[in-house]
């Protein structure tokens, strides 16, 4: 009788959707004709692909455009920016669940700060601030300067141009510090979603706290965490644009420069959207599927 009572329930469902998806196509279509009309504007690609990639007129080996060579910095930044967002939020979630008071309001500053102050601020306050006197004080470009040649190659395949390398660094950490606050929260969450009751048995069992988090909670909250930390990975991609701002070569800023000199604003920018894509569709599908595989592990 449910299955019967249901079904015209979902039918009269499906016949909505499809309306509302048949007015959403019927006004885009509408608005784009609108547009078109009022905008006069003559679409030319021909001189995108040599920004994707070129032959040397010398050598004629195949070499990467600016495009691609931005995007090739956009993943170096968002990957090392991730891992350095995990390690910062991993360790200010555990400390926003301490008992020891000095740990929480710790970690409880650093993530209201962050979270509550514009990441442009943000990257501002970095590189003109702390950037430059802190690397100079640790030494990093006299050590850049004076890498054996042997790793040189190494280096440029991890963190991108040598003369560059200060900048992306100052960059990775700023991205770090912003992605990493937000990643703290879902560790937080994580962790305090884990039943009382599994405290209660580690506890019995005469467990320390940090054996408790290591055996018994983190492995239960990592399960939890791992697809809106995937999604905050994403996020991490997309917000890598803003350190275009400081000069950072990557893909937004390539845009920019590529923007200004060819004034072929609606073709770039399109083949960037296309290129963002590309890199974190992938990450989102990864997400969504790895959600639905824990739900269907933790119903089985």
């Amino acid at each position: 009788m449910s299955g019967l009572a249901g079904k015209p329930f979902s039918q009269r469902a499906l016949a909505l959707d499809l309306v509302i998806l048949l007015a959403l196509i019927g006004g885009l279509g509408w608005l784009g004709l609108r547009t078109r009309g009022n905008l006069v504007y003559e679409w030319d690609w021909s001189t995108l692909p040599q920004f994707l990639a070129y032959a040397d007129a010398d050598t004629g080996a195949w070499r990467a455009g600016r495009l691609l060579t931005g995007l090739a910095t956009t993943l170096r930044l968002s990957l090392w920016a991730g891992v350095l967002a995990l390690c910062f939020g991993t360790a200010t979630g555990l400390m926003r669940v301490s008992h020891r008071l000095f740990w929480r309001l710790t970690g409880g500053s650093y993530v209201l700060f962050v979270r509550n102050t514009p990441p442009l601020v943000l990257i501002f306050l970095f590189s003109f601030f702390l950037g430059g006197p802190l690397l100079s004080a640790l030494g990093l470009d006299a050590a850049v300067a004076e890498l054996p040649e042997a790793f040189r190659p190494v280096a440029q395949a991890l963190f991108g141009p040598l003369s560059q390398m200060p900048a992306f660094l100052v960059a990775v950490v700023t991205l770090g510090l912003i992605e990493g606050a937000y990643m703290a929260e879902i560790v937080r969450a994580g962790v305090q979603s884990v039943e009382q009751g599994q405290w209660d048995a580690a506890d019995a069992l005469g467990l320390s706290r940090w054996s408790t988090l290591r055996l018994v909670i983190l492995p239960q909250a990592f399960r939890r965490m791992l697809p809106p930390l995937t999604g905050q990975f994403v996020s991490t991609v997309k917000d890598s644009a803003i350190v275009s701002v400081i000069s950072i070569p990557e893909l937004t800023f390539q845009a920019q420069e590529l923007v200004s000199t060819t004034y072929r604003s609606f073709e770039v920018w399109t083949l960037v959207f296309a290129l963002y894509l590309l890199l974190t569709l992938p990450c989102s599908l990864a997400a969504r599927w790895l959600e639905q595989r824990l739900t269907r592990a933790d119903r089985g």
